[in-house]
C-alpha cells in the first residue's frame, strides 16, 4: 500500500511533474527514481524504521526524488539548507541523530568529513543507483515523515516533527482554500528546508498533480522571464522577493514593463507569507501586476492557519480567517478568550499541528495549552479578519507601561520617502523598561537624522511609539526565509 502522495502520482505517470535545471520529468520518472533511491537507502534492510536521513541537494528533480525516496524507504527526511555554514549543518545532523547523510556532489567537501567524523553512512546523488526498484515497506500515515528546524529567530533551532498524516492535513487544507488543480503550474523560488517551500509550494503542487517549475535559487531576471513566458498560474514568495521583483520592474524599459505586467495578469493567484507584508509593497505590486497579493499566516509548527480568501475581499495588513480544518483562538495573559478588537495570543488546534519538538519533551509540553498550540504571536480580530501584531517576545515592546507593536511602527516608518526598509525593536532601558529603537535602511540620497525622524513620526504615531534611538545599516540582518532576525537588530544598539 503506497503513501497517498505516491498513489496519486501512479494515476498520472505520463504527466509532467517537475521542470528544473536537470530537465523535464514526469510523475512516472519521479516514481522510478524515488523507488531506486529508496532501494539504495534500504540496502539489506526491509524498512528504515524512522531513521533520520539528512540531505543537502539544490532545488530540482534530484531533491524531490530524494525526499520521496526517504519516505518510501520508511525514513524521516531532514532537509538541510544549501547556504548554511558547516557548524549549522553539523548542528542539525547531530541534533536529529541522523544515521545517513545524502548530498549533491557540490556539497561533498563540507558534508563527507562531517559524516565520517560521526561514523554515518554517506551517499552522493551521483552514486550509481540500483537498476530495479526493490521491495519497499508499507509506511503508515502515523509515522514521522519530516523534521524541519525552526528558523532560529529566537534561540537555538528546534526540530519540528510532522507525520505523513499531518503533512496530508496541511496540504489538503491549502488545496481546498487556494483552489489547486492538476492544470496549475507554479514557479518555485523558495528554500527547501522550510515549510513554505516544502509544503505550500512543492507538496501542494505534486498532491494536486500540477507542474512545479523549480529554480536552483532566486534570481530577479529569471523569475521575470518565467512570469513573462505566460504559462504559469501560481506564484508564492516572501515580501523581500516581491520587493526585489518591484525593483527589477522599475529598472526595466517601458516595453519590458508592459511585458512583465502582462505576464503577471496571466497568473490566477499570487501569495505572500513567512514575514509581514509591508502595505507599501502590496500596493506597489498591485500597480505593477494587477494582483492584490493573498497574505496568509502560518509557522513551521502548524503549517498554515489563517488566510485571506481566494475569492472575495482581501484586506491589506490582515491575514484573513482560519483555513479549512484549522481552529484558532486568541487568549489574553490571564488565559481568557478575548473579544474582537482586543489583542490576544494566537493559539491553534487541528490535524495540521506538529507532533513534537524532536527529543525535547519538555519544550513540546510547554508549547501546548489544553491541546492548543501556543504560537507566541499576538493578533487582534477586526471586522472578522485577523491582524498580526507581532511576536509577543520580540515584536511587542513594553515601554513606559505601554504595550507597543513593532510591526505597526514599521508600517508607518516605511511610508517615509527616505526610508527603504526598517526594523523596530525594544532595547532594555532602566527607566522605560524598553526603548523603542529602529534600524533603518535609507535611500541613497537621504540625510535623515533622529531629530527629523522623530518630528515626522510624532505627526503619525502616539508619542510613546516614536523611536527614541536609531541606527542606519546597509541592509537588515535576515534568516534564509528573508525574515528579519530581531535579536541581531537589538545587538546593533548594545
Amino acid at each position: 500500500m503506497d503513501l497517498p502522495l505516491i498513489g496519486r502520482a501512479r494515476a498520472i505517470e505520463a504527466k509532467t511533474a517537475i521542470v528544473a535545471a536537470e530537465g523535464t520529468f514526469t510523475y512516472g520518472a519521479l516514481l522510478r527514481r524515488s523507488g531506486q533511491i529508496a532501494t539504495m537507502l534500504l540496502e539489506d534492510t526491509v524498512d528504515l524504521q524512522s531513521q533520520r536521513v539528512a540531505f543537502l541537494i539544490p532545488s530540482g528533480f534530484e531533491y524531490v526524488a530524494t525526499q520521496w525516496g526517504i519516505w518510501r524507504a520508511g525514513g524521516v527526511a531532514v532537509p538541510l539548507c544549501v547556504v548554511h555554514p558547516r557548524p549549522e549543518l553539523e548542528y542539525v545532523i547531530a541534533d536529529a541523530a541522523a544515521t545517513i547523510v545524502l548530498a549533491h556532489p557540490d556539497f561533498e567537501a563540507i558534508l563527507r568529513p562531517v559524516a565520517e567524523a560521526r561514523g554515518l553512512r554517506f551517499i552522493l546523488t551521483s552514486d550509481p543507483l540500483p537498476v530495479q526498484e526493490g521491495s519497499l515497506p508499507v509506511v503508515d500515515l502515523s509515522r514521522r515523515a519530516l523534521i524541519l528546524y525552526t528558523s532560529g529567530t529566537t534561540g537555538k533551532p528546534k526540530g519540528v516533527v510532522t507525520t505523513h498524516q499531518i503533512i496530508q492535513a496541511q496540504v489538503t487544507s491549502l488545496i481546498t482554500a487556494w483552489g489547486w488543480t492538476a492544470s496549475d503550474r507554479i514557479l518555485h523560488v523558495l528554500p527547501l528546508h522550510h515549510i513554505h517551500g516544502i509544503i505550500n509550494v512543492l507538496t501542494c503542487a505534486l498532491w494536486a498533480g500540477a507542474e512545479c517549475h523549480m529554480l536552483r535559487k532566486f534570481e530577479v531576471q529569471r523569475v521575470w522571464d518565467g512570469i513573462m513566458a505566460g504559462h504559469l498560474t501560481l506564484f508564492m514568495a516572501v515580501p523581500t522577493i516581491y520587493a526585489k521583483l518591484i525593483a527589477g520592474w522599475e529598472a526595466a524599459t517601458a516595453d519590458q514593463q508592459q511585458q512583465m505586467s502582462e505576464g503577471c495578469a496571466a497568473l490566477r493567484l499570487m501569495v505572500s507569507g513567512s514575514a509581514a507584508l509591508p502595505v507599501r509593497v502590496l500596493e506597489q505590486w498591485q500597480r505593477i501586476s494587477g494582483h492584490f497579493l493573498l497574505e496568509r499566516y502560518g509557522m513551521t509548527e502548524i503549517g498554515m492557519a489563517l488566510s485571506n480568501p481566494l475569492e472575495g475581499q482581501r484586506c491589506a495588513g490582515y491575514v484573513g480567517q482560519p483555513l479549512p480544518q484549522v481552529e484558532v483562538r486568541l487568549l489574553d495573559e490571564q488565559g481568557t478568550i478575548v473579544r474582537p478588537g482586543v489583542p490576544g495570543e494566537i493559539q491553534v488546534k487541528g490535524p495540521g499541528v506538529f507532533l513534537e519538538y524532536w527529543q525535547r519533551p519538555e519544550a513540546t509540553a510547554k508549547a501546548f495549552q489544553d491541546g492548543w498550540f501556543c504560537t507566541g504571536d499576538l493578533a487582534v480580530v477586526e471586522a472578522g479578519n485577523y491582524r498580526i501584531l507581532g511576536r509577543i517576545s520580540v515584536d511587542i515592546i513594553k515601554t513606559g507601561g505601554y504595550k507597543v507593536s513593532a510591526l505597526e511602527i514599521e508600517e508607518v516608518l516605511r511610508t517615509h520617502d527616505e526610508i527603504q526598509d526598517c526594523a523596530v525593536v525594544g532595547v532594555a532601558d532602566p527607566e522605560w523598561g524598553e526603548r523603542v529603537s529602529v534600524a533603518l535602511v535609507l535611500r541613497s540620497e537621504s540625510t535623515l537624522t533622529l531629530a527629523t525622524l522623530r518630528s515626522w513620526a510624532k505627526e503619525r504615531l502616539a508619542a510613546y511609539k516614536v523611536p527614541a534611538q536609531m541606527v542606519t545599516v546597509a541592509e537588515l540582518p535576515r534568516n534564509a526565509m528573508g525574515k528579519v532576525t530581531k535579536p541581531e537588530v537589538v545587538q546593533l544598539f548594545n
